[in-house]
């Protein structure tokens, strides 16, 4: 509908209008009302306090060495009184590269037992930072890193290991870790 300047409907409009509408029946009461039912959905009320929880808690303390490898998710270590610029050398690649154990196809037992022969003997030759080889788990069973998160955990808990991270794509990426060793 048109208006003049004033906000008046033309007259000739409200006539087209109620010509338009002359044989319109007004609908009964109880069509126009729709009512719609949706049932209010369960609320997990304890399973919402657990993760409450379990989030004030994760906020409340630092994650740790332990708890970041037993996530999966921390990919360096540094021994607790290691300065922090000792793990951004490592990370760039500053340190000489001096030993390379390769774990490739071995079990979990032998893999274990090679790195601490392996860790063993570049302590007493003075080797400060050397590379292990892990792989990234593409020839293993689902196709997971079998080795990766035992390689870490193992080395966390070597005296000798002072810092480790991932290597750079160049010397293995994903599939290896340089390790900082006691000099």
């Amino acid at each position: 509908m048109r208006r003049d300047r004033r906000g008046e409907v033309d007259p000739e409009d409200v006539e087209l209008f109620r010509e338009a509408v002359r044989d319109a029946v007004p609908l009964a009461a109880s069509a126009v009302r729709v009512t719609h039912h949706h049932p209010m959905p369960a609320v997990p009320v304890q399973s919402l306090l657990d993760e409450h929880d379990a989030l004030a808690e994760s906020l409340s303390r630092p994650l740790d060495a332990e708890d970041a490898l037993a996530t999966g998710e921390e990919e360096n270590f540094v021994r607790p009184g290691v300065p922090g610029h000792v793990l951004r050398r490592l990370r760039r690649g500053q340190w000489v590269v001096q030993g390379v154990l390769d774990l490739h196809g071995m079990t979990r037992v032998e893999a274990r037992e090679a790195l601490a022969r392996f860790l063993k003997e570049c302590v007493r030759r003075g080797a400060r930072c050397v590379r292990i080889v892990h792989g990234k788990g593409l020839g293993s069973k689902n196709r997971e890193p079998v080795l990766k998160g035992k390689v870490r955990a193992w080395l966390a808990l070597r005296e000798e290991v002072l810092a480790f991270c991932q290597a750079p794509p160049t010397q293995g990426g994903g599939g290896a870790v340089l390790v900082l060793l006691r000099g």
